[in-house]
C-alpha cells in the first residue's frame, strides 16, 4: 500500500509536470476508501471507511455551523474536514479509545503528512499541510469547530448502533464524556446535545456507566 497508486500505471509524459503531481496525489486520496474505522455505519451492516468519513464530517459542516459559539469561515472548515484524515492512508486509524495507539499517532500522523502532501507542487503541498497542522493544533474558531464534528459525528452512529465503540472494554460513559469534551471547545448548545446523547445511552445500557 506504500507504492504510490500513479506507479502502478504512469501518467502520459505530455502532461504538465504540476498537473501530473496533482493527480498523482488525487490518485493515492483514493486510499483513503479502504481506511477502515471503528464506527459502524448506521445504514448498512459494516463499519465506516475514512472517505465516507470525511464525506460526513464536510456535510456536518455546512449544516451545523449556525451552532458555533464563534464565526466561521465555512469553506475553510470544509477544508479543514477534508483533509483531516487524509494523513491515515500510511498512518493507519487510531480508535479514540485505543490508549496505546495513540501513544504513537502523533509521530506516525508527522511522518504520514510529510509523505503524503510531498507529492503535491511545493505551493500546495505547503498549503494542505498547513491545513492539517491547523486543525491538530486547534488555534483558530475553523479548526476548533471542524475537531467538533470529528467528534460528534462518531457520537452520532454510535447511538444509532445502540452503542457501537462505547461499548469497547474499559470504557464508560464518563470515558465518552472526557474524550468529546472538545466539542464544547466550539459550540455550548452542540456539547449540551451530546451529554444528553451520552447520558440517554448510559441509561439505556449501551454504555457502561460512570463509576
Amino acid at each position: 500500500m506504500d507504492e504510490p497508486l500513479i506507479e502502478r500505471t504512469p501518467l502520459p509524459d505530455a502532461l504538465p509536470s504540476r498537473l501530473a503531481s496533482q493527480l498523482a496525489f488525487l490518485a493515492e486520496a483514493d486510499k483513503l476508501k479502504t481506511v477502515l474505522r471503528q464506527s459502524p455505519l448506521a445504514a448498512a451492516g459494516r463499519r465506516e471507511n475514512d472517505a465516507e468519513h470525511s464525506w460526513h464530517l464536510a456535510l456536518m459542516v455546512a449544516v451545523l455551523a449556525e451552532y458555533a459559539d464563534e464565526p466561521i469561515d465555512l469553506g475553510r472548515t470544509i477544508q479543514l474536514v477534508t483533509v483531516h484524515d487524509l494523513v491515515e492512508i500510511y498512518a493507519g486509524d487510531t480508535p479514540l479509545y485505543d490508549d496505546h495507539g495513540r501513544e504513537s499517532q502523533q509521530e506516525r500522523e508527522e511522518a504520514a503528512a510529510e509523505k503524503l502532501f510531498g507529492l503535491l507542487p511545493g505551493d500546495q503541498k505547503a498549503h494542505f499541510r498547513a491545513l492539517w497542522d491547523e486543525f491538530e493544533a486547534r488555534e483558530t474558531p475553523e479548526a476548533r469547530f471542524a475537531k467538533a464534528m470529528d467528534r460528534m459525528q462518531p457520537l452520532l452512529l454510535n447511538w444509532l448502533a445502540k452503542g457501537g465503540t462505547w461499548q469497547t472494554p474499559g470504557v464508560t460513559a464518563a470515558t465518552v464524556r472526557e474524550r468529546k469534551a472538545v466539542i464544547g471547545d466550539a459550540s455550548a448548545e452542540l456539547w449540551a446535545a451530546a451529554r444528553t446523547i451520552i447520558g440517554e445511552g448510559e441509561r439505556r445500557g449501551w454504555v457502561a456507566p460512570s463509576t
